[in-house]
């Protein structure tokens, strides 16, 4: 069973807020959508080599600024497991077969605790929308013990 603060994703602004009672109260979720929307919404920390999507390199840039990025909460985890997806690495990519197929398994490496926790693998399909990669953005669908999250991405 999942126990999570309930998350609302406002689509027009592509971010998620702490959902609220009229009270003022946190809500509690209990289903694993907060989980799939941290677990897809944080930049994963990037491999070193990986390629980054603005042409930076370790090299060129200011020691202030982590080009690899990753989530705050890494820091933490005693077991060094890692939070978020890479898919923020694509921001730059080409609309290709290859970029789809990128996404999808970036979606699955976020997505490995699932199977850890439900038993199931989480069910995720990655497609352009429209049909074709011309329209510049991609959506997907997760599914996780009959809770689904269908969201699109920015133009890719």
């Amino acid at each position: 069973m999942f126990f999570d603060a309930a998350l609302i994703f406002d689509a027009d602004a592509r971010r998620c807020d702490l959902e609220l009672a009229p009270d003022g109260d946190l809500l509690i979720d209990e289903t694993p959508i907060p989980a799939i929307l941290i677990s897809v919404g944080l930049d994963r920390r990037a491999e070193p080599d990986d390629p980054l999507p603005q042409g930076r390199s370790k090299f060129l840039t200011p020691k202030s600024y982590s080009e690899l990025r990753g989530g705050p909460c890494d820091a933490l985890d005693p077991d060094g497991e890692l939070t978020g997806s890479r898919c923020w690495l694509l921001d730059r990519a080409k609309k290709t077969e290859t970029t789809r197929l990128l996404y999808l398994f970036w979606l699955q490496e976020a997505l490995e605790w699932v199977e850890g926790t439900t038993g199931q693998p989480a069910e995720i399909d990655v497609y352009w929308i429209d049909g074709s990669p011309e329209t510049g953005r991609m959506g997907y669908r997760v599914l996780v013990e009959d809770a689904a999250v269908n969201l699109q991405t920015g133009a890719i």
